[in-house]
């Protein structure tokens, strides 16, 4: 038997085995991460469907999707089947769901550090440098906006003091919180970090803000310095 009778085109899948045609009649919940993937690339190549590719993927990605967002447009085209094209296509996917914001986000009330661990995951979450977030909260601690404050390299970022105030202050903030990330996934706290912290907590003072807290974010694990009584 030739290569080319071993592969099964999906066109001559059954109807409810086609991801589009799945997705369509079962919905996108029905699919799995494979067939998702497989409609995102559209094709696979002659001897392999893209379902079969995209199983390819995300096995060498232990198939966790997050590990796979990391990924560059270079790391993709590392694979037999992709090119520049299916690449980006990938890329940008992934960025978007990197990039998912809580709907609930004008009406979430921020009760613990969990509760801001939770609404900046998706913003922070396969992020390679550091980027330092700015959340305004209203009188029964709902979130009004996000802000990105600055973005650095991979072990720091620089923020103005007078410039978070200035967006606190415009926003007519009853209270903030800031959170920023560490890539290294080390929550613990730098001298520099403190430091800043120290610097926002008075200036909040000073404008009769509340400084609710600091989060570092660390993957899968954050640091908060209200939790751990340094506010």
């Amino acid at each position: 038997m030739s290569e080319s009778e071993k592969y099964s085109s999906i066109k001559n899948w059954a109807e409810n085995d086609r991801p589009r045609e799945k997705l369509l009649i079962l919905g996108p919940n029905a699919l799995s991460d494979s067939e998702l993937l497989a409609i995102i690339i559209h094709s696979g190549s002659k001897n392999e469907s893209a379902v079969d590719l995209s199983r390819r993927i995300l096995s060498d990605s232990d198939n966790d999707l997050s590990t796979l967002s990391k990924k560059s447009v270079e790391q993709l085209m590392t694979f037999r089947g992709i090119g520049q094209a299916k690449a980006i296509t990938i890329a940008a996917a992934m960025e978007l769901v990197n990039r998912k914001k809580f709907s609930s986000s004008d009406t979430r009330q921020i009760l613990s550090s969990k509760d801001v661990y939770e609404e900046i995951y998706h913003t922070l979450v396969d992020k390679h440098i550091e980027e330092f977030w700015l959340l305004i909260l209203n009188s029964k601690n709902k979130i009004k906006s996000k802000t990105k404050i600055s973005t650095g390299g991979t072990n720091a970022t620089i923020v103005d003091v007078k410039f978070v105030m200035k967006k606190a202050v415009e926003s007519l903030a009853i209270s903030i919180i800031v959170v920023h990330n560490h890539p290294s996934e080390n929550p613990n706290p730098s001298d520099a970090d403190i430091n800043l912290t120290n610097k926002i907590k008075n200036a909040c003072h000073f404008f009769d803000i509340k400084f609710l807290d600091h989060i570092i974010f660390a993957g899968n694990n954050y640091y908060s310095f209200a939790d751990e009584g340094k506010l």
